[in-house]
């Protein structure tokens, strides 16, 4: 990506000022995703991202934000009264902020999850923040930007979620899988694109392969209407 493309994808957080942080909403609901899955959970969603996945869905979060001190978010946090707490974005870690916030909230004894793009290099992150990272599969158009030597840095028990659009996407999948050792490695987690991929389709290939991965769905998007957001 250019230097100019990147700074237009954020513009957004090019006013924010030092020490604070851009969010896109902090919301309590239930982990719609990974091995936490069902359990209630707090969202902090940041504002901005440097990817632009075919399939995202949470665009709105590229823009739309308010400034937070890490004060503040931490406070707003403890109101929920809630164990679990999931950094998300957005991108989370296109804000140093980040780093600083996952490490006070991890003091204040709370289970922390970083969702990343696994684009960005992690090893900055408190080693107690339990990791859920994407590798961009084709279908995404991002597969370029994998930052393949994260995988070293994940630790047993952090999870590799790999978003599938088509066969072609579980076919690269499996394939790396396979070549980098993933799934004994970490937990890998295998979703459908929802409205793109039928369930039945990614659970048929998925047992064919014989991989010791987990198929997924989003939660919420059962639950709630599949637009809503602060769910």
């Amino acid at each position: 990506m250019s230097a100019l493309s990147l700074q237009h994808r954020l513009a957004p957080l090019a006013t924010k000022p030092a020490g604070s942080l851009l969010l896109h909403e902090v919301y309590r609901s239930l982990q719609g995703e990974s091995a936490y899955q069902g359990l209630p959970c707090v969202f902090v969603r940041t504002t901005g991202c440097d990817l632009r996945c075919a399939w995202c869905d949470t665009p709105h979060a590229f823009t739309q934000g308010a400034v937070w001190s890490i004060d503040d978010v931490i406070a707003k946090v403890r109101e929920f009264a809630t164990p679990i707490v999931e950094i998300t974005g957005g991108e989370p870690l296109v804000q140093s902020e980040v780093f600083q916030l996952m490490t006070r909230l991890c003091d204040l004894g709370l289970i922390v999850l970083l969702e990343t793009g696994g684009h960005r290099d992690l090893s900055d992150v408190d080693r107690r923040v339990h990791i859920i990272m994407d590798l961009k599969c084709p279908g995404s158009g991002e597969e370029h930007a994998n930052l393949w030597s994260n995988v070293d840095l994940l630790k047993p028990g952090d999870e590799i979620k790999l978003v599938i659009a088509s066969e072609a996407d579980f076919r690269w999948a499996e394939a790396a899988c396979r070549t980098h050792h993933l799934t004994d490695r970490v937990n890998v987690l295998m979703s459908p694109v929802f409205g793109m991929v039928q369930p039945i389709q990614l659970a048929e290939w998925l047992l064919e392969s014989r991989l010791n991965a987990r198929m997924q769905l989003q939660l919420h998007k059962f639950v709630w209407d599949p637009k809503a957001r602060g769910v």
